[in-house]
């Protein structure tokens, strides 16, 4: 089935929602979701979005500002990850414990409103990849029109492009909490030193980043074609100047580049089927 196809059975399977209660982080997924949704469901659809710690202020403000673009209800709530009991020491399924946080007040708000769904936007690429979240949307009874309609990453993007949607080459995004080793606390103080060391990285032009953080390690992961910009001696300096002065003692660069769940590389299968069943 190719993508034309696939759009046009997320539109008939959104019509028969009726009317839906989406996650929206702002990302490529959730931002064509939304898009789709309020153009079939009107004002029968209504967004949610988180903040926390975890969840960086660039992201919330272009979140905001394409919702503002197309005129759909927005509601804006607080989940800190931080809180939830278990979450901090960072164990294999931190994201289930996150996910079933934040979907039990989004159900919430459904509920309140009248809504008889909650919709994530996973797309059938996740199941192949290792997310603990998507047992607690199981659990939670989230659907996730996107998998549903079997669109993939790449499907995604083609249709955001001709749909004008400005995220449809966005890089990939994920909480920040993604960028710990497993049992290696989550803090406040931690979070803020990755976002403000990506943050400086986007605004040296890099597009891709991620930055690991083994406590007095940066890690940094680029873009695969990216990596070469890092073969000048003026912005490495740059680079190793401010990151220790937001803390880091060390900083290096993964010669790897950049990879979804690079964290994830340690795990074993065992370890993870326990994680995600």
């Amino acid at each position: 089935m190719e993508a034309h196809e696939k759009l046009e059975k997320l539109k008939n399977n959104l019509l028969n929602l009726k009317g839906a209660v989406i996650a929206y982080s702002g990302g490529v997924d959730s931002t064509f979701l939304i898009k789709v949704a309020h153009d079939v469901l009107k004002d029968k659809v209504v967004a949610v979005t988180a903040r926390s710690s975890t969840y960086p202020e660039r992201e919330f403000k272009e979140a905001v500002s394409y919702i503002k673009k197309i005129g759909a209800e927005h509601v804006v709530i607080f989940s800190e990850e931080l809180d939830i009991e278990g979450f901090a020491k960072n164990p294999v399924d931190r994201c289930y414990y996150c996910k079933k946080e934040l979907f039990t007040k989004i159900w919430d708000i459904a509920k309140d409103r009248g809504f008889q769904h909650v919709l994530d936007g996973a797309n059938a690429d996740d199941v192949g990849d290792f997310r603990p979240g998507l047992k607690a949307g199981r659990e939670l009874k989230v659907i996730s029109p996107l998998k549903d309609a079997d669109l993939t990453k790449a499907d995604i993007r083609l249709l955001s492009k001709e749909m004008n949607i400005p995220t449809w080459n966005k890089p990939s995004f994920a909480c920040l909490s993604s960028r710990f080793p497993y049992g290696n606390e989550i803090t406040k103080k931690k979070l803020s030193m990755v976002e403000q060391a990506e943050e400086f990285l986007l605004g040296e032009g890099f597009r891709q980043v991620r930055v690991r953080h083994h406590n007095d390690i940066a890690r940094i992961e680029v873009a695969i074609e990216e990596r070469s910009k890092f073969f000048n001696d003026a912005l490495m300096d740059k680079i190793g100047d401010k990151f220790k002065a937001i803390g880091y003692k060390y900083v290096t660069l993964d010669l790897n580049g950049y990879r979804t769940g690079s964290m994830n590389e340690v795990l074993s299968e065992e370890v993870k089927h326990k994680a995600l069943y």
